[in-house]
């Protein structure tokens, strides 16, 4: 296991702003009490290693297939339906969202390998992730990465209640590889999937996903 690059800042500033706080209380503020001094120092590190386990890149196996896509991100699957994508495809697709929470691995993973045929960021609002106008008037961003084999998969970074910041890492035009990240959420939220409607979905409401591992759903290979 590994620490993500986008915790760098937010680790050294937690670290320092309760070692401050423990050394206050230890010389001034709980100096003749021993309980309070070991409650706060018990505290401060159950505070500081939660903050470190969110930004934590488990070493894991990823799993790859021409003609599987993979789920972009830990969390639970909390919708599969079949609604209308009114931003880029506008028609008819297959969606799969997976909500992910301050404590799942908040690494964001391409779900395809192939070219980035499409890049936006909106700034929105920040209702809570399973809101279903959640994907539409959040904080978002939207990428589309094309296949070899023409298919094009829509997928949907969106911020939460709690999350405050989307981080991406591509481009239009840039070429992506399954499994490889292509963003960071911090501290909870949610991605959208958007698939062809012929997409065999191979994961149910409920289930949970390990962004880079899990078969979300079987593309029907091209002749």
């Amino acid at each position: 296991m590994r620490l993500h690059r986008e915790g760098k800042t937010i680790m050294i500033t937690t670290g320092l702003v309760l070692l401050a706080l423990n050394l206050l209380a230890y010389f001034y503020l709980f100096s003749d009490n021993s309980t309070a001094i070991t409650l706060l120092a018990i505290v401060s590190l159950i505070l500081f290693l939660l903050v470190v386990q969110f930004f934590r890149i488990p070493t894991r196996p990823l799993t790859t297939g021409e003609t599987q896509v993979i789920a972009p991100a830990d969390g639970k699957v909390v919708v599969i339906e079949e609604t209308v994508e009114s931003e880029y495809f506008k028609d008819r697709r297959r969606q799969v969202s997976i909500f992910m929470s301050p404590l799942n691995v908040h690494v964001n993973r391409n779900p395809i390998t192939g070219v980035v045929k499409y890049f936006k960021y909106f700034p929105g609002k920040y209702l809570v992730a399973w809101h279903p106008k959640s994907s539409t008037e959040n904080e978002r961003t939207t990428v589309v990465v094309q296949a070899a084999s023409g298919t094009e998969i829509l997928f949907r970074q969106i911020a939460g209640a709690v999350a405050r910041r989307i981080i991406w890492y591509v481009k239009e035009g840039q070429p992506v590889k399954q499994g490889d990240e292509f963003g960071f959420i911090k501290f909870g939220s949610r991605v959208d999937l958007f698939l062809p409607l012929d997409a065999e979905i191979k994961v149910n409401i409920g289930d949970v996903t390990r962004g880079g591992v899990t078969v979300v759903a079987e593309l029907p290979e091209k002749e």
